[in-house]
C-alpha cells in the first residue's frame, strides 16, 4: 500500500513548513489517479463530444461551444460550495475522498449517457453531469496536495499533474481510434480506464479519518458567499497570480477548443477522420510535454525559481500560437502542437507551486484552490462562447471557412499577458 504523509485528523490541517514528504508510491498512484480522470473528461472535450454533436448537429460547429461553455459555467458557480463542503466534510473516507468517490459514479455514468442521447439537448444535460462529476474529482486530486505535499516537493509534483493532464487525452484519442465505429465505446471507454486508475488511489492512497475533527466555525449564507472571493489587497499575490493564471487559461481555451474543427478545416478532413491525426499529433506533444512538465518542475525546485519559468511558459505559447494561426499542412501544425504542449507543462508545472506557495489558508485548502480553479474554469466557460463570434469574423459564409487565424493570434496574446503578470507583479515567490 502506498502510505500517505501521517497527519493528526484532531488538530487540523498542517502548515506548509512542516508536512512530510509524499512517499514515491504514493505519488505515483495519485498521479495514475490524475492521469485516468483527465482521460475521461478532456478526451470528450478534444474530440468524442465534437463527434457526437457533428452526428446530432452536421455544420453546427457553434453548438460544441454553447454546450461546453454552459456546462463549465455551472460548475465555475457550484464549485466554491463544493470546496467549502470538501474542506468540512467529517467522515471515515477523510475530507476529499468521497468527492472522488462521488464523481467516479457520476462522471462515468454521465458519459454512457451522451453516448445514448436521441438529441443534443440531452447531449448537453448529460455533459453537465460528467463535468460536475470528473471535475470534482480532479478538484479532490489538487486538495490532497495542498494538505500533503510539502513546498520542497511542489514544482515537480506539479510537473508530474501537468504531464499526466496533457498526455492522458492524447493516450485516450489514441485508444478511441480503434472503437471510432462505435459512439459509445469512444465515450465510455475512456471514463472506464479513469475509473479504474481513481478506484486504486481511493484504495491505496489512504486519508484520515475525519469524524473527529472540529469545525472552526458554523456555516452562514454570508460563508457560503465569501467563498466565492478574496482579498486581492490582504493577499496581492494570490490575487496577481489568479488573474495571471486566467489570462494564460484564456488564451489557452481559445486555442483549443475548436482543436478537431480546426484541423479537419486546415487539413480538408471529414471531421470524424481526425481523429487519427489529433492522436499522431498528441503523441508528438508527449516528449515536448515531458521536457515542459517534469524538467521545468524540478529545475525550479532546484533553483527554487517559479516566476520565470511561468514567463517562459508562455513565450512557448506565443510561438506554438503564431505557428499554429498560419499552418497549412500537417507538418506546421505538428510543430505549433509541440510548441504550445510545452507551453502548457512548463506554465501550469510552475504556477500550480506558485498557487501552493500563496494560498492564503491551508486550513481553507479546498476553498481557495476553487477560488484558484475560477482561474481555470471561467476561461474554460467564457472562451467557448466567444470563440464562436470570434472564428466568425471575416468568414465566408459561402465557403465554410471559419477564421482560426484572429482565433490563435488572440490566444497567444492572452497567455503572453498572464505570463507577464506572473513574472512581474507575484513578489512573495521567486
Amino acid at each position: 500500500m502506498a502510505t500517505p504523509p501521517a497527519a493528526d485528523p484532531s488538530s487540523g490541517p498542517r502548515t506548509s513548513g512542516d508536512l512530510p514528504r509524499a512517499s514515491a508510491g504514493y505519488i505515483f498512484w495519485m498521479m495514475a489517479a490524475n492521469f485516468g480522470i483527465s482521460m475521461a473528461f478532456v478526451v470528450p472535450l478534444s474530440f468524442s463530444l465534437a463527434v457526437r454533436i457533428d452526428e446530432l448537429a452536421p455544420g453546427r460547429e457553434e453548438v460544441l461551444g454553447y454546450v461546453t461553455g454552459t456546462a463549465q459555467t455551472i460548475y465555475l458557480v457550484l464549485s466554491p460550495l463544493l470546496g467549502v463542503w470538501s474542506d468540512r466534510t467529517r467522515s471515515r473516507l477523510g475530507r476529499r475522498r468521497p468527492f472522488m468517490l462521488a464523481g467516479l459514479v457520476l462522471g462515468l455514468t454521465a458519459l454512457a449517457c451522451i453516448a445514448v442521447a436521441p438529441n443534443v439537448l440531452l447531449v448537453g444535460a448529460c455533459w453537465i453531469v460528467a463535468l460536475l462529476g470528473w471535475a470534482s474529482a480532479a478538484q479532490a486530486i489538487l486538495n490532497v496536495q495542498a494538505d500533503r505535499i510539502p513546498e520542497e516537493q511542489r514544482g515537480r509534483i506539479g510537473g508530474f499533474t501537468g504531464l499526466t493532464g496533457q498526455i492522458a487525452p492524447i493516450v485516450g484519442v489514441g485508444i478511441t481510434t480503434a472503437v471510432t465505429g462505435s459512439t459509445f465505446l469512444v465515450f465510455v471507454l475512456p471514463g472506464l480506464v479513469g475509473a479504474a486508475l481513481l478506484a486504486v488511489f481511493l484504495v491505496v492512497g489512504g486519508e484520515d479519518d475525519t469524524r473527529g475533527a472540529v469545525h472552526t466555525a458554523p456555516v452562514s449564507v454570508r460563508t457560503l458567499a465569501s467563498s466565492y472571493v478574496f482579498n486581492p489587497r490582504k493577499h496581492p499575490d494570490f490575487g496577481w497570480n489568479w488573474l495571471g493564471r486566467l489570462l494564460f487559461f484564456l488564451g489557452l481555451y481559445f486555442n483549443t477548443t475548436f482543436t478537431t474543427f480546426f484541423y479537419a478545416q486546415r487539413l480538408d478532413l471529414p471531421v470524424r477522420e481526425v481523429a487519427g491525426t489529433v492522436a499522431v499529433i498528441g503523441v508528438a506533444g508527449v516528449v515536448a510535454a515531458a521536457v515542459g512538465a517534469v524538467g521545468g518542475g524540478l529545475l525550479s525546485d532546484k533553483l527554487r525559481r517559479r516566476r520565470l519559468f511561468a514567463l517562459i511558459g508562455a513565450l512557448f505559447f506565443v510561438a506554438g500560437g503564431i505557428v499554429e494561426a498560419f499552418a497549412g499542412s500537417f507538418l506546421v501544425l505538428l510543430v505549433g502542437s509541440v510548441l504550445m504542449q510545452l507551453a502548457i507543462a512548463f506554465f501550469s508545472a510552475v504556477d500550480q507551486a506558485i498557487v501552493l506557495a500563496v494560498l492564503p489558508s491551508r486550513e481553507e485548502a479546498g476553498r481557495y484552490m476553487a477560488v484558484v480553479a475560477f482561474a481555470h474554469k471561467l476561461p474554460s466557460a467564457v472562451a467557448p462562447l466567444i470563440a464562436p463570434f470570434v472564428i466568425g469574423i471575416g468568414a465566408s459564409a459561402g465557403s465554410g471557412e471559419k477564421n482560426y487565424t484572429l482565433l490563435y493570434l488572440i490566444g497567444a496574446a492572452l497567455a503572453l499577458a498572464g505570463g507577464l503578470l506572473v513574472f512581474t507583479r507575484v513578489k512573495g515567490v521567486r
